[in-house]
Parts: structure tokens; C-alpha cells; sequence
């Protein structure tokens, strides 16, 4: 048996887990870090992220006019989120995700975002405005701000970091190890053992402090669907995976076997515009796409729902819409002009401007649109259907779902009427174009949205068919801690020893976004989680 002896263990080679291993080394502890994965995916589903950290009273907000502050932050999340109020019965399940969201809202700005840029760190110049909220209210001011590198970039520089840490010798890292149980001894957690991925060899790793980071449940489509929210009706037949295919909870379930508490697994932040990537790293392999606010999106028959669903505002609700459909997928009907100005795909791989820092490639996407993106999508995704006319279209979107759900009168007349809107002009009775017309007043926003673009505009086309599923994606529940990152037992005791950070906490508390993520706090709240787990470890 393979033996390892420090003084912490870190559990998880993602951003949480590297962000403690830097702060640990640097109180001069000495540290284990075992990653299930290999050497060439360290840093985990940070590195294939967009790079979006939501920020309170940045740089780059004042820069842009605008006046943030933490307490207009906490109302926006407490009420996104669907916090209770004080005394209510669900608030007793809250008092620690209440906890952790004042906290991050209050210290982000200095524990997150001036802590990245003393690493090196960047971000783009105008941060970015989602998650406004629809029925709820949600983000009153731009507060995603997006890494110049993307999550690759961020990682790149905290991996550097650790590597190059002054303390590096006190610093052990080993990849392909699963971690299967906590090794408890007199009522503490004293270390872990497990088999290594590769040889099948068994390890046992003992320290004074083991802290699990190990990401969510979402990456077991399993889990997904046996903590599928009531909200949502039942699980989809299909629902495709965007979240780190190690990430299938095993180690809650350990957590849970020395008497850790999960909280709120059935909250969970997944995304309503996935498509098939066709070049799969693991089963079910979804690309997240960010929908294009001009494109028309349509239930199964064609149909525009109402009222319209239009991305940027409640992510979470347009789950809920799709999923109380008959049949839980939807359709996107755009055209060649939208998609090169709306069109994008969440994440590292499909953003390369940003992840290779080149302006000259941002400033070119901007002007001229993203012309290779849309030629990789409608060569290689087999949910893209693309048609001069709209009979044509109509007849491969059928062919696509192997039915005739489609009706082209149906979606002739959706279309017809949209443009006929359009062409009237404002004041917009269309609850689509009126969302259009407030997000282009944002500069962030209006580099990247249409003019009023019609659907049928025979100079726009070819005309852009998008068949979109559920995609799984973030845990905004997990196993609950205190604001020390203590794992809590069933009793709201924290258990010796034994500490979660990032997503495998619910960012922390167990669910600090309550029922709905505001954009950014999921890897702004690993990186602030990895280090209060580390301060409170050191002492």
C-alpha cells in the first residue's frame, strides 16, 4: 500500500483545491494534494470555463460609471436566489448559505478579485450584465467579469503559482488517485484511502486536516436525475453533460458516511441550451451554448412560448419552461446575420480570442463576427440545421427528430408575426424585442446583440435551425460547512478534522446561491472558499 503523511490533504485537483494548496503552503503547512484525474486535466472544469467571476465595486465598474455596492449585491442574491426571510420555517436550513452570500458579497472585491490581480491576473474591460431576472428579481448592475485568458488562463497563472510556490518542497501532488472513503480514528478525520486510476494500486494518505474539493454531483447524470427539482416536472429523456465527468459525488457520499449533512442536492444550476459536442470526452458530452437573444426559441412543435424566452434573465426559469413542455427540448430559429453577431459557446474551447489574450482576434469577432465559429457548428453539430428557405428548413429540422413535429404554417406564422413587429417599429408590444431594446443600452451588451434583426430577411440568411436540450452543468447544493469551511453533521456540530471548499460545498454553507446562481459566484465562490478553508486550517 502506497502511504502519504502531511499535514492537510487536499481532495480535488480543481480551482478550490490549488487556490488551498497555495494558501496552505504559504502558512507552511504541508500539503497532499490527490487529483482522480491525470496531470494533463489539472486544474479541472475551471480550465475549460469561460472565466466569469462575479465582482462587487471592481476597477473596471468605476471605470465604466458605475456605482456598486456590497448591500445592493446581498439584496440582489438574497432575492435571486429565494432566500426565506428570518423566522420563516425554510430559513433554519438557511442559516448558513445566508452566512456564506453576506460574506462573499462583502469580501470579494478583496479576497477574490484584488487577490487575482496581485497573480497577474486581468479581465476584460467592461463587465458583462446576466442574470437581470425575469419574475425575480436578479443582478441590478454588470457584475460578471470575465478573465483576459479565460478559465485557461486563470488556471495556467494558479497553477504557475503553485509550482513555482517558495515552498514547494512541502508540496505533493498525485494524480489518478480515487479517494473512496475518510479514515475516521476517535471521533476525528485523520486521512483517506483509496486505488490509484491507473494501476489499480490501494493508497492510504493520514494528516491532521482533510479537505474535500472535489466539485459537485452534476458530472453523474444519474445523480442529476434521482435530485431533479419538483419545479421541474420529471427528468428529460435526454439530458447532455457540461460538467467535469469525475464530479458524480462519491465523495459527498463519503462526507455523509462520518456524519457530514448534504444540503439542497436538488438545487442545481443547470443550463437550457445544450448541444451535442462531436468530439466527446465522456458520455453525453453537451457544449452550453449561449443562446442568441434575436433568435426565436420554440417548444418541440415550433411554437414560440409565452412569454418569450430570452437568455440573460433567469437562466434557472428557462430550465423550468422547457421542462414543462410535453416534450422537454426546444428549438432556436435564427439566421446567418444573428448567428455571426449573437452566436457563442460557454467555455475556453470555443473562445479563443479571449484564451489566447489577442485583441486583434476580439476586436476582428466584434466587427466581422464570429465566421469561424458558425462554420464549426454548422459542419460538425448534428443539432444545427441550416436551409435557404423555410420549407426546407422545416423538413430538416423533422428529419433531425425523426417526426413531423415541426408544422412549417406554425412556424411560418411565429415568424412572420416577430418581423411584422419589427417593422412597425418601436414601442415594441413583443415582450422579446422589449428585452432586446434594454439590454443593447448596456455597452457590454450591445457589441454582442442585434438591431431588431427580422428572422425572414432575405438578405440575413441562410436560415438556422438550433435543436437545444438540457445540459447539466453546476451543484448550487452540497455538503454544508461553517464560514471556517468545518463540515457540519447532522446536529450543526463541525466534524474534527474535516473541511469542503468550492463546489463540493455548494460554493459554500452547503448552498450559498440558494434555489439560483447569480453568474460568476461559482467560480468566484471556489476561490474564496479555498482560501477560507486554508485560513482556518492553518490556524
Amino acid at each position: 500500500m502506497q502511504q502519504h503523511h502531511s499535514d492537510v490533504i487536499v481532495i480535488g485537483g480543481g480551482i478550490a483545491g490549488i487556490v488551498a494548496a497555495i494558501e496552505l503552503l504559504s502558512a507552511g503547512q504541508r500539503v497532499t494534494l490527490l487529483d482522480r484525474d491525470g496531470e494533463e486535466n489539472f486544474g479541472g472544469l475551471a480550465k475549460e470555463s469561460f472565466g466569469g467571476i462575479f465582482v462587487v465595486g471592481s476597477e473596471e465598474q468605476r471605470r465604466a460609471g458605475l456605482h456598486d455596492t456590497p448591500e445592493q449585491a446581498l439584496q440582489d442574491w438574497l432575492a435571486f436566489g429565494g432566500f426565506s426571510q428570518p423566522g420563516q420555517p425554510d430559513s433554519i436550513e438557511e442559516v448558513w448559505p445566508r452566512r456564506w452570500a453576506e460574506a462573499y458579497v462583502n469580501e470579494c472585491a478583496a479576497e477574490v478579485y484584488r487577490w487575482l490581480k496581485a497573480r497577474g491576473l486581468t479581465f476584460l474591460p467592461l463587465p458583462l450584465w446576466v442574470e437581470r431576472g425575469e419574475s425575480t428579481r436578479g443582478n441590478s448592475a454588470p457584475r460578471w467579469h470575465v478573465v483576459w485568458g479565460t478559465g485557461q488562463g486563470l488556471m495556467r497563472q494558479l497553477i504557475g503559482h503553485l509550482r513555482s510556490h517558495p515552498q514547494r518542497k512541502m508540496l505533493n501532488i498525485h494524480f489518478d488517485r480515487r479517494v473512496e472513503q475518510l479514515i475516521e480514528e476517535d471521533g476525528r478525520i485523520v486521512g483517506c484511502h483509496g486505488i490509484t486510476e491507473d494501476t489499480r494500486q490501494v493508497f492510504e494518505a493520514r494528516a491532521d486536516a482533510v479537505l474535500v474539493a472535489t466539485g459537485g454531483i452534476n458530472g453523474s447524470l444519474k445523480r442529476v436525475r434521482s435530485h431533479w427539482h419538483a419545479d421541474w416536472r420529471t427528468p428529460p429523456p435526454t439530458i447532455l453533460n457540461g460538467a467535469h465527468k469525475y464530479a458524480d459525488g462519491a465523495l459527498h457520499d463519503a462526507v455523509q458516511i462520518v456524519g457530514g449533512k448534504l444540503s439542497h442536492l436538488d438545487r442545481m444550476w443547470n443550463y437550457a441550451a445544450g448541444v451535442h459536442h462531436w468530439q466527446p470526452r465522456k458520455p453525453e458530452h453537451g457544449l452550453s451554448l449561449v443562446p442568441p437573444r434575436s433568435a426565436l426559441w420554440l417548444n418541440w412543435r415550433g411554437q414560440r412560448m409565452a412569454p418569450p424566452l430570452v437568455t440573460g434573465f433567469d437562466t434557472r426559469e428557462l430550465v423550468t419552461r422547457i421542462c414543462q413542455q410535453e416534450r422537454q427540448y426546444s428549438w432556436q430559429l435564427l439566421n446567418r446575420k444573428i448567428a455571426l453577431k449573437e452566436l457563442a459557446v460557454s467555455g475556453a474551447e470555443f473562445n479563443p480570442s479571449i484564451r489566447n489574450s489577442s485583441k486583434l482576434a476580439l476586436l476582428r469577432d466584434l466587427l466581422c463576427g464570429n465566421r469561424w465559429l458558425l462554420k464549426q457548428m454548422t459542419a460538425h453539430c448534428k443539432d444545427f440545421v441550416v436551409a435557404a428557405t423555410l420549407p426546407e428548413l422545416v423538413g430538416r429540422m423533422n428529419a433531425l427528430q425523426g417526426d413531423d413535429s415541426v408544422s412549417l404554417a406554425t412556424l411560418g406564422d411565429e415568424a412572420a408575426r416577430y418581423d411584422a413587429q419589427i417593422e412597425r417599429g418601436a414601442p415594441y408590444d413583443d415582450e422579446q424585442l422589449r428585452r432586446i431594446a434594454l439590454v443593447r443600452q448596456w455597452r457590454g451588451d450591445r457589441l454582442r446583440t442585434c438591431k431588431f434583426q427580422k428572422i425572414l430577411d432575405p438578405s440575413a440568411g441562410p436560415l438556422i435551425a438550433i435543436r437545444e436540450f438540457i445540459i447539466s452543468r453546476k451543484s448550487l447544493g452540497g455538503i454544508q460547512t461553517d464560514l471556517d469551511s468545518r463540515v457540519l453533521d447532522t446536529r450543526g456540530e463541525a466534524i474534527p478534522g474535516l473541511y469542503a471548499a468550492g463546489e463540493a460545498a455548494g460554493f459554500g454553507g452547503g448552498g450559498m446561491n440558494g434555489l439560483r446562481g447569480l453568474e460568476g459566484t461559482f467560480l468566484g465562490g471556489c476561490i474564496y472558499g479555498g482560501r477560507r478553508a486554508a485560513k482556518a486550517i492553518a490556524r
